[in-house]
């Protein structure tokens, strides 16, 4: 069962009122059927991440459901990701898939499968066509954008630090709700597996950057999005989860992005 059923009827006061502001912006789609957002984490594979943002999407009037990824099982490869995507997104019509970080390469091969409009990339690993994601990190130029950020603002970039790098700004309540729920760790597969999916490549993509994302320097996200898709990204103000860090002003602008009109990506 996706995670935020439980927790929305839970909100604290920071999100009642992104609820009311989730809704003003909703009105713009006045008249017009709402969008079917399915939410898919990043490497750990875990719902919860989403679990701010869902019910505030949920209150403006659409429909949105999280997905659970099969993270910790070593026989589960990008095709088994896919799989929890597209059942998780059964019953749904005007779709529109949010990816959080690695979420990404799950998204595009379901979008195989899926009558999906538009795919939006959160904090995202944004493939070439075929690109694993293992050789992404080398191939984009992340791990030298990183570095670089990294020494830029006074961290030691050979000491990886999960609170510095995914967790600076969360909020603690949140980050103790997440250990608690035990670790999940990731499989190797996903990184290794190879893909041939183009349906993605027709539809389109935007690209939503954090602003302080310590893992995917913004920098380093726009030169990506526009050299691989031909966007420029749309930005919050959070680390590499604003889905927990900036739930509202996340949720704001995925509305945002599911009313307005998106072309393709540069592809051929």
């Amino acid at each position: 069962m996706p995670c935020g059923s439980s927790e929305s009827g839970k909100l604290g006061w920071r999100d009642r009122v992104a609820i009311a502001a989730a809704q003003a912006v909703a009105g713009i789609r006045e008249g017009q059927g709402m969008t079917d957002f399915v939410l898919v984490p990043g490497a750990g594979g875990d719902s919860f991440g989403w679990h701010r943002v869902l019910p505030i999407l949920q209150a403006s009037g659409a429909r949105a459901v999280a997905v659970d990824l099969p993270a910790t099982d070593e026989a589960a490869g990008i095709a088994e990701y896919a799989d929890a995507v597209v059942s998780e997104a059964r019953g749904l019509d005007d779709i529109v898939l949010v990816a959080h970080s690695m979420g990404t390469y799950a998204s595009v091969v379901a979008a195989e499968r899926l009558n999906a409009r538009a795919l939006i990339f959160v904090a995202g690993m944004i493939p070439a066509p075929g690109e694993t994601a293992g050789a992404w990190w080398a191939g984009s130029g992340q791990t030298a954008a990183q570095r670089a950020n990294d020494v830029a603002e006074g961290r030691d970039p050979d000491q990886f630090d999960e609170q510095e790098s995914f967790w600076h700004d969360v909020p603690l309540d949140i980050v103790a709700k997440f250990v608690a729920r035990g670790p999940r760790p990731q499989a190797q597969r996903p990184f290794d597996d190879t893909w041939s999916a183009t349906r993605w490549q027709t539809l389109p993509i935007a690209v939503v950057a954090a602003e302080h994302d310590r893992l995917f320097p913004l920098p380093f996200m726009r030169r990506l999005s526009r050299e691989r898709l031909g966007v420029e990204p749309a930005l919050v103000r959070s680390g590499h989860w604003p889905s927990l860090a900036a739930p509202g002003e996340l949720a704001r602008t995925l509305l945002k992005i599911g009313s307005e009109p998106l072309h393709g990506p540069s592809y051929g």
